[in-house]
């Protein structure tokens, strides 16, 4: 048939981009709620909303950081600039997450605004949560934590190759946000997840943002003491690179097992890195390759600081099938507790 008829060729239709529209369109549904007789409260679905009552909470994996429960409070009780505060902080997360899509970010699921009430199926019954509690829903990872990870092997170390594939998956996941124009603001082995396979996935991005055009416009202490650069400690100014300057410190974690500044108090550990150049210290084993990086990525002058694109290439390149992690080759790993003493 003709187009200029009203008719299409049913050949020419794209179904699947027709579904698409269909869901998008759907995911976005206007509900109205009657609001004490007369009044109508109209509020918009956001695409990353789900229905609380199609969850279904078999049991608890865990407890610990990533459970994250927000209590918007009561906003009767308070000024409407007060309430709205963390709601839309709240927003901003999970809006910024949702756009995500890389196998070294960890995927956002859904989440719940605090708008309706939470009701969650258990096995034992229905649980029903007050309307200001928000709810974040990822995908499960079940390797815990890199910061877990890495404490669990600060006896024994980790072989090098396996430095370096840590290092790789986060550095190609930074890689990425910095593409999108996202800053994550608190790179830390702590906000790394690790699935079945060992691949490391970015998690937590309740300080990200997007970059600004104009450094000014970003600025103040955000992050975890430890991790954040000279310029951030310092109320400076900044830009992506303060990612970078994360991910060098996270690199030396991760080839060394170990905390960084471990017996320094918040005011020394400033004191020490914005005024003194302090850094923690690399091992002598440590190969040159890699501790190249962890020195360009931790440079004081953020603009000598490489773009992560640049330190994925160069980890790449790294040649592990010598070693040279803090494990010698030849040096047996595992529990020589089961061994029978020799001799008499």
């Amino acid at each position: 048939m003709k187009g200029g008829d009203g008719f299409v060729r049913a050949d020419m239709i794209d179904l699947k981009s027709l579904d698409e529209q269909l869901q998008r369109h759907l995911n976005r549904v206007w509900t109205k709620q009657k609001d004490h007789g007369s009044k109508v409260r109209v509020t918009v679905k956001e695409e990353w909303e789900i229905n609380p009552e199609k969850l279904v909470v078999k049991g608890v994996i865990g407890r610990g950081t990533f459970i994250k429960v927000l209590d918007l409070g009561e906003e009767r009780q308070g000024t409407k600039e007060n309430s709205s505060s963390p709601r839309k902080a709240f927003i901003q997360e999970v809006s910024i997450w949702n756009k995500l899509d890389h196998p070294n970010v960890t995927k956002l699921i859904g989440a719940t605004n605090g708008t309706s009430e939470l009701n969650i199926r258990t096995d034992n019954g229905e649980t029903c949560l007050p309307s200001n509690i928000c709810c974040i829903m990822v995908e499960y990872l079940p390797g815990g934590t890199l910061k877990s990870y890495l404490i669990k092997n600060r006896l024994r170390k980790l072989p090098f190759k396996v430095v370096i594939q840590l290092a790789l998956d986060l550095a190609r996941g930074l890689c990425y946000l910095h593409s999108q124009k996202i800053v994550h603001r608190d790179v830390k082995t702590e906000n790394m997840l690790l699935d079945k396979s060992r691949t490391v996935k970015i998690t937590d991005f309740g300080v990200a943002r997007v970059e600004a055009l104009n450094p000014n416009e970003m600025t103040g202490q955000t992050g975890t003491l430890g991790y954040m650069a000279p310029e951030v400690l310092d109320g400076n100014p900044y830009t992506r690179k303060c990612d970078v300057y994360s991910f060098g410190i996270c690199l030396w974690e991760m080839y060394c097992c170990a905390m960084p500044y471990p017996n320094l108090s918040f005011s020394e550990q400033t004191a020490a890195v914005v005024y003194k150049n302090r850094r923690p210290e690399i091992p002598r084993c440590c190969p040159s390759s890699l501790a190249n990086v962890m020195k360009r990525c931790w440079h004081v002058d953020p603009k000598k600081r490489p773009e992560m694109e640049e330190v994925v290439s160069i980890l790449e390149a790294i040649d592990t099938s010598r070693g040279g992690g803090m494990i010698p080759l030849d040096q047996p790993q595992g529990c020589f507790c089961l061994f029978r003493p020799r001799g008499p």
